[in-house]
């Protein structure tokens, strides 16, 4: 293998770049960027960079210590997975002998999004928290529509600045993936530091001129807003595949070693790739959280330089956290899954639990709320398809678990 391109020089392709040269690679290795940034960590964009508590450089990842040639502020137009061409904007091809996508996702954007006034933003780039900050330092209220991880960090976020919230969401709940009983908790906790919820209605526009002045919703009423923020979840940056052949139905489709279904010289990884993850049954998944992208990111880059018979499956349990005022949200596992849920160490109330989803009676998510002791044993057990009487055995017998209230 003479040459390795990895497109997309965020967190999966900067482990995937990393993991080729970890397994020997000492070829030529090629990482392409649409941005003209070196690679950074998107987390503090909802909460530190926001806040003014951290500034620009200090999201950088360590990106320099990689031996490649990066081509950055360049973008990848197509691919011609036959003849092993990446095609780069402006009609350049980049030859390859192993290609890893990892080109994430972009915000989901309000329809008609050009006929948005001044004031409403997205989140996903450093220059979206960099001109959200700004905004906020203005003052006045901020309408989040999308009640997800990202928004309600950003609400948040805002509430420690002082600024007035709107969170919305046509969910009955915030976090809905977490299911209604923790969405339940999830609203609890935005209600008690001040954010004003709007839930199970829809938004049916902004309107302003020359800035944003309200958000009119689908009844007709209307709040009114200096400053709103879209956060609809995202959508997989596929589009420079749609002419390749490779299937692109959900994202970049791989098998369980992350390789693209039939093209074994190209890998996935991050929030583009899907794949049939083993603990859920087979099912296809596609997970958009940071440690995804670098534990993905790390076995797609090492298996693409092994021999096809020698490549690992990525079975690693998904899990994610949440900072939110004085709670740590993290969950593992499927929380989507999950049949049943069942509080299983401390209480709501004190907003320092775990909970645990089961399905076909195994344990197949825990959701925990300031208990990050914790949460690696549920993953673990997780990895283990463990039962729920199993587990609920256990936390029986283990002093380190946190006290059921009753």
């Amino acid at each position: 293998m003479e040459q390795v391109v990895v497109v997309g020089a965020s967190l999966a392709g900067l482990r995937a770049a990393e993991a080729v040269r970890e397994q020997g690679h000492d070829g030529a290795l090629v990482v392409v960027g649409e941005e003209t940034h070196p690679p950074y960590t998107r987390p503090p964009l909802s909460k530190q960079l926001l806040a003014g508590a951290m500034e620009r450089e200090k999201v950088d990842l360590r990106w320099r210590e990689v031996d490649a040639r990066w081509r950055l502020g360049v973008r990848a137009d197509g691919l011609d997975p036959h003849r092993r061409r990446v095609v780069l904007a402006g009609g350049e091809q980049l030859p390859y002998d192993g290609l890893v996508v990892a080109t994430g996702c972009r915000p989901r954007q309000w329809p008609r999004a050009g006929e948005l006034p001044p004031g409403v933003f997205t989140l996903r780039h450093v220059e979206d928290a960099l001109a959200l900050r700004e905004a906020l330092r203005r003052g006045g209220r901020l309408v989040v529509v999308g009640a997800g991880f990202i928004g309600c960090e950003v609400a948040a976020t805002a509430r420690s600045l002082g600024v007035e919230v709107v969170l919305c969401d046509i969910a009955r709940t915030p976090m809905a993936s977490l299911g209604p009983e923790l969405g339940a908790a999830c609203a609890a906790l935005q209600l008690d530091h001040g954010v004003e919820l709007v839930l199970g209605r829809a938004i049916d526009g902004f309107e302003g001129v020359g800035r944003l002045e309200r958000v009119r919703m689908a009844d007709g009423s209307h709040f009114d807003a200096d400053v709103a923020l879209v956060a609809l979840g995202a959508i997989p940056n596929i589009e420079w595949l749609q002419h390749s052949g490779l299937d692109v139905s959900q994202g970049l489709g791989c098998d369980a070693t992350c390789t693209a279904v039939g093209s074994p010289d190209i890998v996935g990884a991050g929030d583009v790739a899907t794949w049939p993850h083993p603990l859920a049954d087979g099912e296809l998944v596609r997970v958009e959280h940071w440690s995804n992208a670098a534990e993905q990111g790390l076995l797609a880059g090492a298996n693409l330089v092994r021999p096809v018979d020698e490549r690992v499956v990525y079975d690693s349990v998904p899990s994610f956290w949440s900072d939110q005022y004085d709670v740590k949200v993290q969950s593992v596992g499927f929380p989507g899954r999950a049949e049943r849920v069942r509080m299983l160490e401390g209480s709501i109330a004190e907003r320092r639990f775990v909970a645990a989803g089961e399905r076909d009676g195994r344990l197949v998510a825990a959701v925990g709320f300031n208990a990050a002791r914790r949460m690696p044993w549920y993953r673990r057990q997780i990895a283990q398809r463990a039962s729920l009487e199993d587990v609920v055995a256990a936390v029986g017998e283990d002093e380190r678990a946190l006290p059921l209230a009753v």
